[in-house]
């Protein structure tokens, strides 16, 4: 006898989906289920329920996965990956906050795939903050277009320094605390390339 398909048939191939695409992008970013689980604040278990479509999650919790993952909530519905090319005009590309004299604009758009990429413009003397940062643990590229930016890399107390002029580039991972300082008189043009994507 054929079975009649209804809603809660239809509610459980979504959440499949759904949870599919969750498994997927946190591989993408080559996350653990207790990685994206710690960052969205929910349990292994909950996680590992969530991308087996074997439970459901609220909006909130929905928007904490989709952040950690460097996408939104929508994308998380989305069918299929965008295969058509996409243009960001310089001026529409969204612009992050940033410190007093540094201007961050995300040049790859979302969701968020294989790479992310920021440019960024730093007024003299201006800098990504006083204290070095991580985000994550991926291969990050600094690239100086415009300028010449110095780049510390390490811990405060014992840092290195490395100044870059315009075409220089140089490499290390998300997870190694850095920052950038336009130690000059002129204004200081970056790039920033990140792969994979890192968590918010």
């Amino acid at each position: 006898m054929a079975r009649n398909f209804g809603a809660d048939d239809v509610a459980e191939a979504d959440a499949v989906r759904l949870g599919t695409r969750i498994r997927a992008y946190r591989s993408m970013r080559q996350m653990t289920l207790r990685d994206l689980a710690g960052q969205a604040g929910a349990s292994p278990g909950f996680i590992s329920q969530l991308e087996r479509g074997r439970t459901s999650a609220s909006v909130g919790m929905l928007r904490r996965i989709a952040g950690v993952l460097g996408l939104t909530v929508a994308d998380l519905f989305s069918e299929g990956d965008i295969v058509e090319p996409r243009i960001v005009r310089r001026s529409e590309r969204p612009e992050l906050p940033t410190g007093p004299g540094v201007r961050k604009y995300l040049i790859s758009q979302r969701p968020l795939q294989n790479l992310e990429m920021y440019s960024g413009e730093f007024d003299p003397g201006a800098s990504t903050g006083d204290e070095p940062y991580t985000h994550g643990d991926s291969q990050e590229i600094f690239l100086v277009l415009r300028g010449r930016a110095t780049l510390w890399i390490g811990q405060s107390d014992a840092a290195s320094s490395y100044e870059l002029e315009a075409g220089d580039s140089i490499e290390y991972r998300t997870s190694t605390p850095h920052r950038v300082v336009n130690t000059g008189t002129e204004p200081v043009e970056v790039l920033w390339l990140i792969s994979p994507p890192t968590p918010n």
